[in-house]
């Protein structure tokens, strides 16, 4: 049995969870997540609890629920508190700022890159080096600050560029590393 399948869900307080056939839909204070689990997965809601169970053993179905119960985790876990990736921008003239519904970046390029807010997601910058991406879809939230980190990865000699606020960036040696041969 999957450790992680078989735990039970608990729906907090101000979130509500339907569940039709194999749609999985939950609303909260933060929004409304839907989604559509595999048909295999059998999916049950009693008053505060969801479970997920599988119908048989076979390698299909056990390696889809954990990951149902997963999905279906983050989708209650995000419309109650929601999801969010600090970034940072590291480098000498490096910032962002949100000018209306766009991220603007000056990141050692010669023209300013523009990053428009995409449905589901809040960008935040609360300084010129940091940027907040928040929103319900943990999916969403995670793929969006990838896609801003890959305007100017960090690099390895100085570590300019865009990384996540935990992220370590293993530094290398320039040249004058080599000297005295």
């Amino acid at each position: 049995m999957s450790r992680i399948g078989r735990m039970p869900i608990t729906i907090p307080a101000g979130v509500d969870v339907t569940i039709s056939g194999s749609t999985v839909t939950a609303k909260g204070p933060k929004g409304t997540l839907t989604r559509t689990v595999h048909r295999n997965m059998v999916i049950t809601k009693d008053e505060n609890t969801i479970i997920v169970a599988r119908p048989n053993d076979s390698k299909l179905n056990k390696s889809l629920h954990g990951l149902t119960r997963t999905l279906v985790s983050n989708m209650v876990t995000g419309v109650n508190q929601g999801y969010s990736k600090e970034l940072e921008v590291n480098g000498v003239g490096y910032r962002a700022a949100k000018q209306g519904k766009e991220l603007v970046l000056n990141v050692g390029f010669s023209h300013q890159v523009v990053v428009p807010e995409i449905e589901g997601i809040t960008i935040e910058v609360p300084t010129p080096n940091k940027v907040v991406i928040s929103g319900p879809d943990k999916q969403k939230v995670g793929q969006f600050a990838a896609e801003i980190r890959e305007v100017r990865p960090p690099e390895p000699y100085k570590g300019k560029g865009i990384k996540y606020v935990n992220e370590y960036i293993r530094r290398k040696e320039g040249k004058a590393g080599k000297a005295g041969k």
